[in-house]
Order: structure tokens, then C-alpha cells, then sequence
């Protein structure tokens, strides 16, 4: 797969993580869960992060994206073939987002000091982009908690709203909004005479 070693955005670089990035890359998510989520680690939502290379640097159609300042872990970004679990997500998104076929962005944190410099984005594309270069994925998904301050329009910015769970008491009555975002045409495809 054809895709940039990392991307430079002023001091920090985003690139793929690497097996010393695990702790880190941990950190973030912990912290994120405990400090900014108020609820902290909950094993059936968060198995993956005790097993950050089982899930996304061992598996060849998961990945793992970081925001490194100074060697230092700053922000993350996951991809992973799960579409959403029904229960507790209605039904209609489970198939509408199949397990195998969605990319599902999750765990796009960035501690607190280092936003504003989008970091965010630029994990989020290229996790995109990885996500058009992996064969038999259909669509990115991902859902999100809107209560968390710069959450919504963030995301508003990136990707159109299929379903508003605010009203039905999903994952607790957390703010729960699921998203897609346009698989974009794999780098492979889009450049004439490549294969």
C-alpha cells in the first residue's frame, strides 16, 4: 500500500504507530476515558486498548495513528472492521454498518494542551486513507459522545450525521451521534498507470 511515512504539522509528526508508541498511544486513552469521559476504562467498550498490537498493529486491516511531539505520544486514532454492535446501538446502523465491511474510526484523542493544531484531522485522513487502500471495505463509521466540548463540530466538519442517539439513552445518555465519513478513492486507483 502506497501511503506517506508520516505527515509534519509544525513540531508534531502523525504517522502509523510503531511498537514503542504503545504505552504512550495507551496513556492517551486512558486518560481520555478517565479524565474527559468521567467514566473511565469499561472492558466490553475498551478491550482493545490492553491489546493495542492484537488490535492495530498486527492485524493488516487495522491500524493505528499517532501524534508524536518530541517522541511523545500526544494524540491517537484507530481503525478497526467492527461496524457498530447491536444492542446497545440500534439495529438499522449494525446492518447498515456490517462487521467486515466498515472501517470504524474510534479513539480520535488529543490531550487537551495540544489542540488546535490539527492534529485530529490529520489523523483522521490518513486513517481514511488507509482505510481506502485496505480491499473490502464499503464505508467509515464512527460514533461519537457531542457533550465533549469541540466534539460535534469537529466532526460536522468531516462527515455527514446518520443517526442522532441523544434521544433514545444509548450508551447511558451519553450525547451519542453516529457519523460516515466518504470512503475516498484508493491513492492506487486514483493515479493513472498504477496497480
Amino acid at each position: 500500500m502506497d501511503r506517506p511515512e508520516q505527515e509534519e504539522i509544525g513540531p508534531y509528526l502523525v504517522r502509523h504507530a510503531r511498537p514503542e508508541d504503545v504505552p504512550g498511544a495507551r496513556s492517551v486513552m486512558l486518560d481520555t476515558f478517565y479524565e474527559e469521559f468521567g467514566y473511565g476504562y469499561v472492558p466490553q467498550w475498551h478491550d482493545d486498548v490492553m491489546d493495542i498490537e492484537g488490535s492495530y498493529l498486527e492485524h493488516p486491516r487495522h491500524a493505528l495513528l499517532v501524534a508524536v511531539l518530541d517522541g511523545t505520544v500526544v494524540g491517537t486514532t484507530a481503525v478497526n472492521s467492527r461496524g457498530p454492535a447491536h444492542p446497545p446501538h440500534p439495529r438499522r446502523l449494525a446492518e447498515r454498518y456490517p462487521t467486515g465491511r466498515t472501517a470504524q474510526l474510534l479513539r480520535v484523542y488529543v490531550r487537551p494542551e495540544h489542540r488546535r493544531h490539527g492534529l485530529a484531522r490529520a489523523m483522521v485522513n490518513a486513517a481514511c486513507a488507509f482505510a481506502a487502500e485496505v480491499p473490502g471495505y464499503d464505508s467509515v463509521y464512527l460514533h461519537t459522545n457531542v457533550d465533549i466540548p469541540g466534539a460535534e463540530a469537529f466532526w460536522r466538519s468531516l462527515a455527514t450525521e446518520v443517526f442522532d442517539a441523544r434521544t433514545t439513552g444509548e450508551h447511558g445518555g451519553f450525547g451519542t451521534v453516529h457519523f460516515e465519513i466518504p470512503l475516498p478513492a484508493p491513492a492506487r486507483q486514483a493515479a493513472p498507470g498504477r496497480r
